[in-house]
C-alpha cells in the first residue's frame, strides 16, 4: 500500500511515494473439540483494527468434513496448519497463535517453519518444546478432569480394547469446567458447535529432540488464573520448563476468546508491537 506525499524541490514539486507498512498476519489455531468458530470475537476485533486474520479449521475441526475417529496421527490432525504455512512465499511471516491443545499445533509448526512465524502466542495451551515425551509432559500437557468423575464422552472406533480414538467433555459439565466465566450466548454456541475431538492424534504428539532451529522464533505465554482445563499449576510446569520470553496473566477461565476478548486482543497487540511486528 502507497500513499503520496508532496515536497518542493528546486522550485517545483515532486511527488514523492511513502509506504505504509502492513499490520501482521494472525493465524489463530483453536485447541481440542473447537474450529475456527471459537475466535469470531478476536477475529472481528482485529479485522476492525486492519490486521490480517487467518482461522484454520484443523483436520475433523470445525467445518473440517473428517471424522475425528478416523484421525490417528498428529502430523494428518495438524496438516491444514502445516499446508497453509507451506503454502506462503518465504518473504511472508505470520503470527501463530494456539489455545489450549492448539499449542502443540504452534509447537510443530515452529518445528518445521521457523522461518515463516515471527511470534508464537500460547493460550492457556500445552507448550512442550518437544510434544509427549515423557510421564511428566503427559501430566503437565493433558487436562486431569478426574475429580469430575466420568467427565468425557469416548468413543472407541478401533475396538472396545484399544484407546479411544475421540473425546468430548459430557455437555453436562462443559458450563461447569470449559466455560465458567463465559457470556452464556457463547456457552451456548459452543456446546452446539463442539465436536468429538480426536484424542489418539493429538497423544501422539511428539517433536525432534536437538533441533534448536525452534528457539529462532520468539514465544509468549498468557497464563488463564481460573482454569479448569489446563490448570495454573500445569501451566506453570510448562512456562518453567520452556521459559518464554515474557507472561502474561488474565483473571479468567480457560475460554479468554469468549470471556475477556478485549484483554486478550489487547495483549496480542502489545507483543506483536514489542517484537516490532507492528
Amino acid at each position: 500500500m502507497h500513499v503520496g506525499r508532496e515536497r518542493e524541490r528546486m522550485g517545483e514539486r515532486e511527488c514523492v511515494e511513502e509506504k505504509t507498512p502492513l499490520k501482521p498476519h494472525f493465524v489463530l489455531i483453536h485447541g481440542i473439540s473447537g474450529g475456527s468458530w471459537c475466535w469470531y470475537k478476536l477475529k472481528s476485533m482485529m479485522y476492525n483494527s486492519g490486521y490480517m486474520v487467518t482461522c484454520i479449521d484443523l483436520k475433523g475441526a470445525g467445518i473440517d468434513p473428517s471424522d475425528p475417529n478416523t484421525i490417528l496421527s498428529f502430523d494428518e490432525y495438524n496438516k491444514p496448519l502445516l499446508d497453509f504455512l507451506s503454502s506462503l512465499p518465504n518473504n511472508q511471516k505470520v503470527i501463530l497463535v494456539g489455545h489450549s491443545a492448539g499449542g502443540l499445533s504452534v509447537t510443530q509448526a515452529t518445528h518445521k517453519f521457523p522461518d515463516k512465524i515471527s511470534l508464537a502466542i500460547y493460550v492457556a495451551a500445552t507448550m512442550l518444546k518437544n510434544g509427549f515425551l515423557t510421564e511428566q509432559d503427559v501430566k503437565d500437557g493433558l487436562p486431569d478432569l478426574s475429580e469430575y468423575g466420568d467427565a468425557y464422552d469416548l468413543q472407541f472406533a478401533l475396538g472396545v480394547n484399544q484407546p479411544p480414538t475421540s473425546a468430548t467433555v459430557k455437555k453436562e459439565l462443559q458450563r461447569k469446567v470449559i466455560y465458567p466465566m463465559t457470556p452464556l450466548e457463547d456457552y451456548i454456541l459452543a456446546s452446539m458447535l463442539l465436536r468429538p475431538g480426536p484424542i489418539n492424534a493429538l497423544q501422539s504428539a511428539r517433536f525432534p529432540e536437538g533441533i534448536e532451529c525452534i528457539e529462532k522464533v520468539p514465544r509468549v505465554y498468557i497464563k488463564t488464573m481460573y482454569d479448569k482445563v489446563v490448570k495454573p499449576e500445569q501451566q506453570d510446569n510448562m512456562i518453567a520448563k520452556w521459559p518464554p520470553s515474557h507472561v502474561y496473566v488474565l483473571e479468567t477461565d480457560h475460554s479468554p476468546n469468549f470471556s475477556s476478548p478485549f484483554a486478550l486482543f489487547g495483549i496480542f497487540v502489545k507483543v506483536a508491537t514489542s517484537i516490532g511486528c507492528i
